[in-house]
């Protein structure tokens, strides 16, 4: 009663997504993720199988047509077969009252489980699809398990998205009533807690998922999250030296562009599903695919680096550029706000020259156009020593809005050369101090160079360009224009590889 017929859409490749935290998986991509899992397991009527985070019902719908058909020698009979799936294998967390609605439908052929429209009869309405409210545990006004808001969260008794797998309430609940022994978890889990923060801010809660499930201790994990815990994200810094140092993740399949799996939503970081192998520790094979083309899959141990290198093709250039073990260039590379001046920081006289006890000051409207004036220097009492140096400013945030899956991709936005008695808000970080203007050219030549913007895009999965980004960027001596050809000759970088930081990195006009 699974089976779909070929001329008939599938209602759940085109159902819209509620928001960013809550993405609808469309079920090619429900697939691809299931079909990282052993072929042993679609015919095994013993595992029992958990989407901790299910919607739209699209993983317990692929799973259960699977397996009527691996276990069609095990359990002959349809029905029977059908039965025993529904009630003894396959289980859901549902997020929302209406994504419970929507699962049962979609699993069940009705909302109600028991039924006489259901597929099979089940004892309760809900069936094996979980939903009861769960509430936050506000601690400074803040929930500790998911980080939720109260402020923006207990408002009219709305839906508070207080997740059951991931509250402690709430999975006493669900062991009460399916036992939590699973051998099989998957899914698509919430990205990120809404009003975690605002913006950027946001609390991200895939990672919790993930821990949570890994506390289950299943045979299998197979699940689908953005890619951002690679290289940065808030809050996530634990969980990748987890991930990394994780044996038992064995696949990894990474998509950059997150639209070719997810055409209506805006993931910056992208997405990448991956297989978590308990039983089976070793090497990760690793996957790129951008614009439906895979670059891999490739053997790697995916601690090498504090942070994931996406492209296999770039491990190979960054182990040459880091053998000659030269001094860091984030050595050089000011913090966030480095000189205590907000972007927003007004206290200045526009377009004024500075006077004998004033500074120049270098900042930029909300709009992005960039824009000078003077201040007092008594005001400035964070990274004093760059005052009076010769330094580089560099954008903290990147050009565009691509998070850098849009190639060749510009990585930095064009540096500013700041002489003595001159500051910055945090719309830029300062490279210094540096000894002369002969220096500070060398190094704003540098910085526009596709090498240097190839080493940071290694770290740089947003759109902000902190400090941390210019980790692998070697030093050089400021005596001299860098081109890329010299950088090329000194770092022994061959043609085919000139090739493909050139497919990366656009070239930025001097």
């Amino acid at each position: 009663m699974l089976q779909q017929s070929t001329n008939q859409p599938d209602i759940l490749e085109v159902i819209s997504d509620l928001s960013n935290d809550e993405v609808f998986t469309p079920p090619k991509v429900a697939n691809a993720v299931l079909d990282l899992l052993p072929d042993e397991v679609w015919s095994n009527p013993d595992l029992r199988w958990l989407d901790p985070g299910t919607k739209t019902g699209v993983f317990l719908r692929e799973v259960t047509r699977r397996l009527l058909q691996g276990l069609s020698t095990v359990i002959p009979d349809e029905e029977e077969r059908l039965r025993h799936i529904l009630t003894k294998q396959v289980v859901g967390v549902a997020i929302t009252e209406l994504t419970a609605l929507m699962a049962r439908r979609t699993v069940y052929c009705s909302k109600d489980a028991s039924g006489p429209r259901s597929t099979i009869a089940m004892p309760t309405s809900a069936g094996n699809i979980w939903m009861n409210r769960v509430e936050h545990s506000y601690v400074n006004g803040r929930c500790p398990e998911c980080g939720a808001s109260e402020a923006l969260m207990e408002r009219d008794n709305r839906e508070n998205h207080a997740y059951g797998f991931i509250h402690q309430s709430s999975l006493a609940e669900l062991d009460k009533e399916f036992g939590m022994k699973f051998d099989v978890i998957v899914g698509n889990p919430p990205y990120q807690m809404t009003g975690g923060g605002g913006g950027s801010g946001h609390s991200p809660l895939y990672n919790v998922f993930m821990d949570q499930a890994k506390a289950l201790n299943p045979r299998y994990i197979s699940m689908i999250i953005p890619s951002r815990w690679m290289a940065g994200g808030r809050g996530l810094d634990n969980f990748r030296v987890e991930m990394l140092g994780d044996r038992r993740i064995r696949r990894i399949v990474d998509y950059p562009n997150a639209a070719e799996l997810f055409p209506t939503v805006d993931i910056k970081s992208g997405v990448c599903y991956f297989l978590w192998d308990r039983d089976n520790p070793g090497t990760c094979q690793t996957t790129l695919v951008r614009d439906g083309k895979a670059t891999g899959p490739d053997e790697r141990r995916l601690n090498e680096f504090d942070v994931l290198i996406r492209d296999t093709r770039a491990v190979v250039i960054l182990r040459k550029v880091l053998a000659k073990e030269e001094q860091s260039l984030q050595g050089l590379v000011a913090g966030a706000v480095p000189f205590g001046l907000t972007s927003n920081f007004n206290g200045y006289k526009k377009g004024a020259t500075a006077g004998s006890k004033e500074v120049t000051i270098h900042a930029s409207t909300p709009s992005g156009q960039r824009n000078s004036g003077s201040m007092s220097r008594n005001l400035i009492t964070k990274n004093v020593h760059l005052i009076d140096a010769w330094k580089v400013l560099a954008p903290k945030a990147g050009p565009g809005s691509s998070g850098g899956h849009i190639l060749p991709d510009m990585v930095l936005g064009r540096a500013m050369i700041a002489g003595p008695r001159s500051v910055c808000t945090e719309t830029f970080l300062p490279i210094g101090p540096l000894a002369s203007k002969t220096e500070a050219e060398s190094l704003d030549a540098y910085l526009r160079t596709r090498f240097l913007r190839f080493l940071v895009s290694l770290r740089k999965i947003s759109q902000d360009a902190m400090r941390g980004v210019y980790r692998w960027v070697p030093q050089q001596p400021w005596d001299r224009t860098w081109t890329d050809e010299e950088l090329y000759a000194k770092y022994d970088i061959t043609p085919d590889e000139q090739a493909f930081i050139a497919a990366m990195v656009r070239e930025m006009p001097a």
